[in-house]
């Protein structure tokens, strides 16, 4: 969590070069020259004023939600932060280790782990609360977890709200929606068999969709296959309603992503799994297009935590957390370049993709769209690669680019998230302003310039625009959702920090939430959906 943004006061060190937290961690701690300073009471000038009240001192680090790398940097700078606390459950750890526990018990998918659980996500994080605590925010900060959500599915949506209510609207051929029929939902509609079970993530497929509560569980609902293409082909039945994934029942998963041909799921250890699509061990292993039971992720993130996943067309990318740093890995297809590592061929097992460390760029959230993938860095800076059909990678042209490249024109925008669909992205900046680029097909871009409105909403945009549309809403946006589907027209929701939820591109199958008049298909200006997720 970025205390600047959260209303938190910002913690000010001097004369402390940023460095990775596990340099701080494992480096030789260097002597610091006492200074001498007034103390209260009987201390002893040079002394910590609040040694003899750990106590306080640990309630206010736990208070403030420090990030890690704070908590890192006062034990470097004060050996009353780095010396035993001599406090339950671990004598020998330090206030700073302490106060990253703490603010671990926080989240809904560490408190129910066990004490040995929980010992071994500390040493495949590296030997530190604080490390697990990083692990732990990072997959919040790109995934929403825990947060309000909007989903656009390939024509249906899911809408997720804060306290873990699911509504549904759309197409429903397959079930989809999971209200135990399939008539299309025009306006959102809450999945009651879903009542007293908190859902904190969910993802959209073609005629599918998943949902994970907060006790790790998966329900399924829509077409019965994990492994099938989009278009045509329905599994051997429909399921209407949310169904458990028995198959999942042993892992505690806190995402999953869907894709073309497989579905990925994230664990809450940060280890992944895949259902499908091995035939010719693309994932690493071999399975059928019906295969239900999930094999793990082979290679080289079999030991290394994985924050987040994102699902494209015949490819996977995962967003793993080191010791030393964010890194990307891709795998699968890699038709146009979109695995990121300077040529077009397959994977077989996940590569990290370089190019990261020579821009040297911190990864902190990865999207993959259907040809073409996107990173925002922790300074704000955005990647694209992939194929550059209509100019969806934002550079001014419609070029492949096989390795990450900086979109020059955001170069003074400071991102915070990335969305991207089939040849179109989004980036919402840290003042909550959208810009988009790409294919302006269904009005799915927001870009409305003309006189009346109307002028270029289905325009091509090569270089990042700002949407105006959205801006005009005068509210901070926090989360863009969009189709991502080569066979599906796109739809684009945008989310607000308070709450409130607009729509706009293609809505012929109710999956806008938004009624259309006589003859309309979609709609060029977002619309507030009938639904508060506050």
């Amino acid at each position: 969590m970025d205390a600047t943004r959260s209303g938190t006061p910002t913690v000010q060190y001097h004369n402390i070069p940023d460095q990775p937290i596990a340099a701080i961690v494992t480096s030789p701690l260097p002597t610091f020259q006492r200074q001498q300073r007034h103390c209260f009471g009987d201390s002893s000038p040079g002394e910590f004023p609040l040694a003899a009240n750990p106590s306080i001192v640990l309630h206010v680090l736990t208070a403030c939600n420090l990030e890690p790398q704070d908590l890192a940097k006062l034990e470097a700078t004060c050996s009353f932060f780095r010396q035993p606390a001599h406090f339950a459950p671990d004598f020998e750890l330090s206030i700073s280790e302490l106060a990253a526990l703490d603010m671990c018990l926080k989240r809904a998918i560490f408190r129910p782990m066990t004490l040995e659980e929980r010992e071994v996500l500390k040493q495949r994080c590296g030997g530190s609360w604080k490390l697990v605590l990083r692990f732990l925010l990072a997959g919040e900060a790109c995934c929403r977890r825990e947060k309000s959500q909007a989903i656009a599915g390939p024509g249906h949506s899911i809408a997720v709200t804060v306290k873990g209510a699911v509504y549904s609207f759309g197409s429903n051929s397959s079930g989809q929606l999971g209200h135990g029929t399939t008539d299309e939902e025009w306006r959102p509609r809450q999945i009651r068999s879903l009542e007293g079970i908190r859902i904190i993530q969910a993802a959209a497929g073609a005629g599918r969709t998943m949902l994970i509560s907060d006790a790790g569980q998966v329900y399924a609902f829509g077409k019965d296959s994990f492994g099938e293409a989009e278009y045509g082909v329905q599994g051997t039945k429909l399921v209407t309603t949310p169904q458990l994934v028995e198959s999942l029942k042993n892992i505690f998963v806190v995402q999953a992503a869907i894709g073309n041909f497989f579905t990925a799921v994230l664990s809450r250890e940060g280890r992944v799994y895949t259902f499908s699509w091995g035939n010719d061990a693309k994932l690493g292993h071999q399975t059928e297009a019906n295969d239900l039971e999930p094999h793990p992720l082979l290679g080289a993130l079999e030991n290394i935590p994985v924050v987040q996943i994102a699902a494209g067309y015949c490819y996977l990318l995962a967003l793993a957390c080191q010791p030393n740093g964010m890194s990307v890995y891709s795998v699968g297809c890699g038709l146009g370049g979109k695995l990121g590592h300077g040529t077009r061929t397959d994977e077989k097992h996940p590569r990290l993709i370089e190019q990261f460390r020579i821009l040297n760029l911190q990864p902190m959230v990865v999207a993959a769209g259907a040809w073409h993938a996107a990173v925002v860095g922790r300074d704000g800076r955005v990647c694209t690669w992939g194929w550059g059909r209509y100019g969806c990678l934002g550079h001014g042209n419609e070029e492949c680019e096989s390795v990450p490249k900086v979109v020059e024109a955001l170069i003074n925008v400071k991102a915070v998230h990335v969305a991207t669909g089939d040849y179109t992205t989004f980036v919402v900046s840290d003042d909550g302003d959208v810009y988009s680029f790409g294919c302006g097909e269904s009005s799915s871009l927001g870009h409305n310039n003309g006189p009346d409105g109307q002028g270029n909403r289905h325009a091509n945009i090569l270089s990042p625009e700002l949407v105006t549309s959205l801006k005009q809403i005068k509210e901070r946006m926090v989360q863009i959702s969009l189709t991502n589907s080569i066979y599906w027209n796109a739809h684009t929701f945008a989310l607000t920090e308070t709450g409130k939820l607009y729509a706009f591109g293609a809505g012929d199958k109710g999956q806008l939430g938004v009624e259309l008049v006589a003859n309309q298909t979609e709609r060029g200006n977002p619309e507030r959906v009938d639904i508060d997720l506050s």
